[in-house]
């Protein structure tokens, strides 16, 4: 795409407002498309600009200011400039109309920068203290893997809604309008369609056929293997992504308890319920984990579901602002939070009740040590091997003890579950 002076001028707008980080990146551009009424071309370029910056930002900082940064902010103008030559696709001949005095000769040195001799936390484009944090579980070369397939673009995942459709006939109606989809490996109702398209007006979604989610999301269902008549929990429901897949495995039978502090998410359940054609699910709005409406159904249940509220940074694909959103201090807020749930989440199971604790974390101190901590106060659970569950499902992910995902090794988002069972 040509980048216009009036094109630019836009990018560096847009820049200005979201690098400071003060909300969520996706919501600032939302409302800032909102604001400014762009053609389509432009807020392409935009977008992609915008989270090319904020994947690549540790790169183009230095690139604008040196190792260590120096006190110079690094300007948007700058940092649209060192992206558009390095990770845009952009010659400095194409960008040369929208230079000023200088800029040409500064950006020869940008091109010529040699990323396989900067500091670990640049080559991976993780901060210095998540490298660090990450350095008690993985080495150097794990991490720069793992951070460069973070700097990937995520395919668009949906799921099929087995209650109006069959995952082949879906496959088949999208590529008769030539759009390339194929069948994920993993979920045996997930497609993945490696170009991101707008869906919300294709018939297909609004008739309830599909639903966007994330392959690696998908198989925390089959971890939790809900029965046609069980009573189930979706104890962080969220939007209800995960509860309309629970819903459509019981085949809209059974009782399936949909809760959420928020009720704005749960407001926003409201249509996808209507579009899904389920019928047997509950949304509950909670103050707590411990709110009485929840110590009301305690040894009642006989799945529940834990999608933990995490640090996000297995989504960094989707999400590249969260690894400057969150610091050492969240992470141990948001860990203490997640045990509180896992504690109280328990309690809700029968005897042989399962219970799946999940998060699109990374991080074992948001995982593993949880779930290991859980389970020394708790004498009365055991943990089911996740790799076993799969194999009776036939579903092909080789995994032990634990499910973990990672973008360069299954092409989903970064996951991590355990399956707990009360004996």
């Amino acid at each position: 795409m040509l980048i216009t002076t009036y094109r630019f001028d836009f990018v560096i707008q847009a820049l200005r407002t979201i690098l400071p980080l003060a909300h969520p990146a996706d919501t600032t551009l939302r409302y800032f498309f909102k604001n400014e009424r762009i053609g389509s071309k432009e807020r392409e370029l935009v977008a992609e600009t915008v989270f090319g910056v904020l994947r690549h930002r540790l790169f183009l900082e230095y690139a604008c200011t040196g190792y260590p940064p120096s006190t110079e902010v690094p300007t948007p103008r700058r940092m649209a400039l060192a992206y558009f030559l390095r990770f845009g696709g952009y010659n400095l001949r194409e960008v040369e109309p929208l230079l000023k005095r200088g800029e040409k000769e500064w950006l020869t040195i940008v091109k010529g920068i040699k990323i396989e001799t900067l500091p670990l936390s640049i080559q991976s484009e993780i901060p210095e203290w998540l490298v660090e944090k990450m350095g008690a579980s993985y080495n150097d070369d794990d991490i720069l893997t793992l951070g460069r397939s973070m700097q990937q673009v995520a395919p668009l995942d949906i799921r099929v809604n087995t209650l109006l459709a069959k995952r082949e006939d879906v496959l088949q109606q999208l590529q008769a309008k030539n759009i390339e989809a194929f069948a994920t490996p993993y979920s045996p109702i997930g497609i993945r369609i490696r170009e991101k398209i707008p869906l919300n007006k294709d018939p297909l979604f609004t008739e309830g056929k599909i639903e966007v989610q994330d392959e690696g999301s998908q198989l925390l269902g089959f971890l939790l293997a809900p029965k046609r008549n069980d009573m189930v929990v979706d104890f962080c429901a969220g939007a209800g992504g995960k509860t309309l897949m629970l819903a459509a495995m019981m085949n809209s039978q059974g009782r399936l308890y949909a809760m959420d502090v928020s009720e704005k998410r749960l407001a926003n359940l409201k249509p996808r319920l209507k579009r899904s054609g389920t019928s047997n699910i509950q949304p509950m709005l909670i103050s707590h984990e411990n709110d009485l409406k929840v110590k009301r159904l305690a040894g009642k249940i006989d799945r529940v579901l834990v999608d933990a509220p995490c640090s996000g940074l297995g989504t960094l694909r989707r999400n590249p602002d969260l690894k400057f959103r969150q610091s050492p201090e969240s992470i141990k807020e948001l860990t203490i939070k997640q045990s509180a749930i896992l504690s109280s989440a328990s309690r809700l199971l029968k005897r042989t009740g399962r219970l799946v604790y999940a998060t699109c974390s990374i991080l074992p101190e948001e995982n593993q040590d949880i779930v290991q901590s859980f389970i020394e106060k708790n004498p009365d659970f055991v943990l089911l091997p996740a790799g076993e569950v799969l194999q009776k499902q036939k579903i092909p992910l080789d995994c032990n003890d634990f499910l973990e995902l990672r973008p360069h090794i299954h092409g989903t988002d970064g996951f991590f579950a355990a399956i707990l069972e009360r004996i």
